[in-house]
């Protein structure tokens, strides 16, 4: 029951740069709003994409059975993009890789596909499981993590710098533009299954996507020739470009002897439901 003329804050990441100037900042606001006036947006959750992977988790019976470390392998969370820091390299400085993408789309990315289901489709109780996954996700360590900074090369046949070179950049500057971590969950239903993050720029594609692998059959009764290029199931959220989902699995493939090999399913969003999908900020 919202009186005429309710008024929202809406502040867009990062929220604070620490700990003590996110509750500063915080603090400021509750001087003129109420918490339900107050929306702290990561725009990644606008994605359409991002959405998706909530009703596709909790919407369909055939794969949340198959959502644990009973049948799932891996997950592979991928955030890649093929520009440099570009005329943000002041900005940059200060964030890393880390601040601007790991702890805020990474996080929630990674909330979405791991979380329990929620009591119902609001913000208090989706908030409330993704804060439990968070909880029981051990801190990363510098052993099950690398990061780096971009070299000088060639991205789609142009010639560019290196991170050190970009205008802005301190020559002796540490801040990495790169990282590939493992993430452990101490619960039940991940226990044993490790998620594996990337991201970083300049590097081969721009693409951001969730891939499930899960584990290999126990037991394939076939000739070992004729599973020679079968590979593990695995189902492919991406998030961005080519937005969509795929599916890959073992079929028998037309020839006279026994042989399988890997395909895939895949859904589209543009050719599924005839419209372009909207940005994150639009909506």
């Amino acid at each position: 029951n919202r009186p005429p003329g309710f008024a929202r804050v809406v502040i867009e990441k990062p929220f604070g740069h620490d700990l003590e100037s996110a509750r500063e900042l915080a603090d400021v606001v509750h001087r003129s709003f109420r918490e339900n006036q107050i929306y702290r947006i990561d725009h990644y959750l606008g994605k359409e994409t991002v959405q998706n992977i909530f009703a596709f988790r909790f919407a369909n019976a055939i794969f949340e059975p198959v959502w644990n470390n009973t049948h799932v392998d891996h997950v592979q969370i991928t955030v890649a993009e093929s520009i440099g820091v570009e005329h943000r390299a002041a900005f940059y400085e200060e964030t890393g890789v880390v601040r601007d993408i790991v702890q805020n789309h990474l996080l929630q990315v990674f909330a979405l596909v791991a979380m329990e289901p929620p009591a119902a489709f609001d913000a208090d109780p989706i908030r409330d499981e993704k804060a439990k996954l968070l909880r029981a996700t051990k801190p990363m360590s510098l052993e099950n993590a690398v990061r780096g900074q971009y070299g000088e090369g060639y991205v789609a046949g142009e010639e560019v710098v290196a991170y050190l070179d970009e205008p802005n950049v301190p020559p002796d500057s540490n801040t990495p533009s790169y990282i590939a971590a493992k993430l452990e969950i101490g619960n039940w239903r991940w226990a044993g299954t490790p998620f594996y993050i990337r991201a970083g720029k300049r590097l081969a594609k721009r693409v951001t996507e969730v891939a499930v692998q899960f584990k290999r059959p126990p037991h394939l009764p076939f000739p070992t020739d004729a599973v020679e290029q079968l590979e593990a199931n695995a189902l492919v959220l991406r998030i961005q470009p080519d937005e969509g989902i795929s599916l890959r699995f073992g079929a028998k493939a037309p020839t006279p002897t026994l042989a399988l090999r890997t395909v895939n399913m895949d859904f589209l969003y543009g050719s599924s439901f005839l419209a372009e999908v909207p940005e994150a900020y639009e909506t």
